[in-house]
C-alpha cells in the first residue's frame, strides 16, 4: 500500500532474518504454542483436558485466521482475548481448555522472551562476524604505519592494522554484554493476575508443587530452562532495560568505527565500499560520500535513543503491573532490535571491503613525520656530541618556522632541511632521513596487533563455531 506509513526499518534496512523474529506470524504462532505447552502440561498433570483437545490444538498453531481475530478484536476489545476466540474457532473441540488458568501475561510476555532470545542469539551472531571480518583486515595492514590522532590532531604513529583492534575490542566488550543479556533471560511462568498464582493454586487444589512442576514442563516444552523466581502480573521490565542496554553497547561500538571511517574517508587514507555505478552525490557527480557510514551514525542514534524507553518503562511500572508498558513495548523492542540488526549488516558491509590508500596514507605520514621525529633526532644529536639544551631550542625554533610556513604559506614542511643546514646539529640531510623510516615510530603497533588476535579474538571466535556445532551451551 503507497498510502500508509511504512516503518524504513523494514523496508530498507533490517535483515529478513530479524524481521521474521517481530513478525505477527512469528508473535501469535508463539502464543500458540504456548497454550499447546499449557493445555499438554496440564494433561500430563491430571486436569480435565484430553490429548485428543491437545492434539487438535497443536494441529491448528500455523493456520491462524488474521480477519477472525481482527473482528473479534473489534468486538472484544482485547488482542489477547481475541486471538483466544480465533484459536477456538478452528479448534471447537478445545476451545473450553484454551489458556486454562492463565491470564494474558502468559502469552504475551512469554512470548516476547521467546523473541528476545532469537533476536539476541542473530545479534551475537552478527557481532561474531564483524569481529571475524575485522580480524582479517587488522592481520592485513598490521605493519603499515599511519597517523594516529588524540584531539583530532597529530600525535604519534600507529599502524592501520592496530586500530581495527580498538574497533574489535569494543565490540567483544559488547559480547560480553549480549551473552550476559542471553543468559539472563527467564521465562515468566504462570503467574497470574498478580504474579502469586492464585488461579493454578486452585486447578491443583491448592498442591504448590504442583504448580511449580507446571511451570517446569512448561519452560522445557520451549525451551527455557528458568523462569523469573518472583514476579507481578508481568516480568520484570528491568529486564527489557537490560537487553536495551546491551544493544545500545554495540550502537555505540558502530558509531565509533563508522565515525572514524567517516573521517579516514574524508582524509582519502580509507573508503568504505563503493559500487560500480554508485552516486555519490546528486549535484556533485565526483563525490564519494561515507553513505554507509553514515547510515550507520544514523541508525545507532536511534538504537541509543530507545533505551531510554525501556529505562522509563521500567521506572514507571506500578505495584504489580500498569498498562502504559504496552504500546510502549510494541514499538520500543522490535524497532531497537530491527536498527541494530540493520547497523550490523552495514558494519560487516564495510569491514569485508575497505579500501586503503597506502600512498596517501604515506604522504600524511611523510608531511608529519618530521615533527614527530623531533625527539629521536635531538636525542641522537646529543650522542653525536651535541649540546641538549642547545638542541631542544634550535628544534623548537626550527619546528615553529616551518609549521608557519605550511599553515601561512600552504607550502611543504622544511624542518629537516633547516636542521640539516644548522650548525649545530653534527647531522647532515641522508642521516636524518635515515631517522625518518615510518616503522620505527609505530612502537608495539604490530605485535599487540597479533597478540591481541591471538589472545582475545581468536579464543571468541573458536567458542562461538564450537558452540554452533552444539559442543558447548552459553
Amino acid at each position: 500500500m503507497r498510502n500508509t506509513y511504512e516503518t524504513p526499518l523494514n523496508s530498507r534496512y533490517a535483515s529478513p532474518e530479524m524481521q521474521e523474529i517481530f513478525s505477527p506470524d512469528r508473535k501469535f504462532t508463539t502464543w500458540r504454542k504456548l497454550w499447546v505447552a499449557l493445555a499438554e502440561s496440564e494433561m500430563e498433570m491430571g486436569l480435565p483436558v484430553t490429548r485428543a483437545q491437545v492434539d487438535e490444538l497443536k494441529a491448528h498453531i500455523y493456520d491462524i485466521d488474521y480477519e477472525a481475530a481482527r473482528r473479534h478484536e473489534e468486538r472484544t476489545r482485547h488482542d489477547v482475548m481475541a486471538h483466544v476466540l480465533a484459536y477456538g474457532d478452528v479448534c471447537p473441540g478445545a476451545r473450553g481448555v484454551i489458556h486454562l488458568g492463565a491470564t494474558s501475561c502468559y502469552v504475551t510476555d512469554n512470548a516476547d522472551i521467546l523473541m528476545l532470545r532469537d533476536a539476541l542469539t542473530l545479534v551475537r551472531d552478527k557481532v561474531i562476524e564483524v569481529v571475524r571480518r575485522l580480524r582479517a583486515f587488522a592481520l592485513e595492514y598490521k605493519d603499515l604505519p599511519t597517523l594516529g590522532y588524540t584531539h583530532l590532531q597529530p600525535a604519534q604513529l600507529t599502524t592501520v592494522g592496530k586500530r581495527a583492534t580498538l574497533w574489535m575490542q569494543d565490540l567483544l566488550m559488547d559480547l560480553e554484554e549480549v551473552n550476559f543479556a542471553l543468559s539472563s533471560l527467564k521465562l515468566l511462568g504462570n503467574r497470574g493476575a498478580t504474579g502469586t498464582q492464585e488461579s493454578f493454586m486452585k486447578l491443583f487444589d491448592g498442591d504448590g508443587e504442583k504448580v511449580d512442576e507446571l511451570e517446569r514442563r512448561i519452560a522445557e516444552k520451549v525451551g527455557m530452562q528458568k523462569c523469573f523466581a518472583v514476579s507481578g502480573q508481568t516480568y520484570p521490565r528491568k529486564l527489557d532495560s537490560r537487553v536495551l542496554g546491551a544493544l545500545s553497547g554495540v550502537a555505540q561500538s558502530a558509531y565509533k568505527f563508522a565515525q572514524d571511517m567517516r573521517l579516514l574517508q574524508s582524509f582519502r587514507e580509507v573508503e568504505e565500499p563503493f559500487e560500480k555505478g554508485q552516486i555519490g552525490s546528486s549535484a556533485m557527480a565526483y563525490k564519494r560520500n561515507p553513505m554507509r557510514s553514515e547510515r550507520i551514525c544514523a541508525l545507532s542514534r536511534h538504537v541509543m535513543a530507545l533505551t531510554q524507553d525501556a529505562q522509563m518503562t521500567a521506572a514507571t511500572q506500578w505495584f504489580e503491573r500498569t498498562l502504559d508498558d504496552s504500546a510502549n513495548r510494541r514499538l520500543s523492542l522490535p524497532e531497537a532490535f530491527l536498527a541494530t540488526d540493520a547497523v550490523l549488516e552495514l558494519y560487516a558491509n564495510i569491514a569485508d571491503g575497505m579500501v586503503v590508500y597506502p600512498a596517501m596514507i604515506g604522504k600524511r605520514v611523510k608531511e608529519n613525520l618530521p615533527f614527530m621525529a623531533t625527539e629521536a633526532i635531538l636525542m641522537e644529536g646529543v650522542r653525536l656530541g651535541g649540546d641538549r639544551q642547545e638542541l631542544h631550542e634550535r628544534i623548537r625554533v626550527h619546528s615553529q618556522a616551518a609549521a608557519v610556513r605550511m599553515k601561512q604559506e600552504g607550502l611543504e614542511s622544511d624542518l629537516m632541511e633547516r636542521i640539516a643546514a644548522d650548525p649545530a646539529f653534527p647531522m647532515d640531510h641522508e642521516h636524518l632521513s635515515n631517522l625518518l623510516a615510518p616503522e620505527n615510530y609505530t612502537g608495539r603497533a604490530a605485535e599487540q596487533t597479533e597478540n591481541f588476535v591471538r589472545r582475545e579474538v581468536d579464543p571468541v571466535l573458536a567458542g562461538h563455531e564450537a558452540r554452533a556445532m552444539g559442543e558447548i551451551k552459553l
